[in-house]
């Protein structure tokens, strides 16, 4: 019989965390909003930002540097493989605790991707950069770990495997906060760091007796 947890907690804490699901537009605080215009076009920029979400995307992207646009790249392969991992386990869990988490995982990252893969941009210096979303992160060996666990200890394998990849990003967000260029970029790496975080500790708490 599964162990109760109160469930609520568990979402109650990835919510706070400021990464919660929900759609980006409806949510200021999931995701970041385009940036203004350089100073060089603000005026400009601004009417067509105000106009169409494509050109916000676009201005955001002429706004980011280098350095951003690789993160937000490497950020979105990670992510697609966060949804690989819980998508791969999710049928077969028996943990209610860890269920819902996962549920709750797959809808943040979720989001979070199609705010990611809006800012990247398509043209320009960075857009080779954005085009490499780094499929593969090095763990395969991770998920052909959880595609082969028995049924037994597939709720073990995926709070071990799901932990160390968050933990990665988590790394990863906190590396950018300090080297990141646009702000906004760097507003998102501390929400994927917090977010990450608390993650990690969430799937400690519900393999505990």
């Amino acid at each position: 019989m599964p162990r109760r947890t109160p469930l609520a907690t568990l979402v109650a804490a990835l919510l706070l965390t400021g990464a919660c699901a929900g759609p980006p537009t409806s949510s200021p605080s999931a995701v970041p909003q385009p940036a203004p215009a350089s100073p060089a076009g603000s005026a400009a920029a601004g009417d067509a930002g105000a106009g169409s979400a494509g050109a916000g995307s676009a201005i955001e992207a002429n706004a980011m540097s280098g350095i951003d646009v690789v993160f937000l790249s490497t950020m979105v392969g990670h992510s697609e493989r966060t949804l690989q991992i819980v998508r791969l386990a999710r049928d077969r869990v028996r943990d209610d605790a860890l269920r819902t988490l996962a549920a709750a995982v797959e809808a943040t990252e979720g989001d979070e991707l199609a705010a990611m893969r809006g800012w990247l941009p398509t043209t320009g210096p960075g857009a080779s950069a954005a085009a490499h979303h780094h499929d593969g992160h090095g763990d395969d060996a991770a998920l052909d770990r959880l595609r082969t666990a028995p049924d037994a200890d597939v709720d073990r394998v995926l709070r071990d495997v799901l932990a160390d990849h968050q933990r990665s990003a988590a790394d990863l967000a906190r590396s950018h906060v300090g080297v990141g260029r646009n702000e906004r970029v760097r507003d998102l790496a501390r929400r994927i760091e917090q977010s990450r975080t608390a993650e990690v500790e969430l799937l400690r708490g519900t393999g505990t007796p």
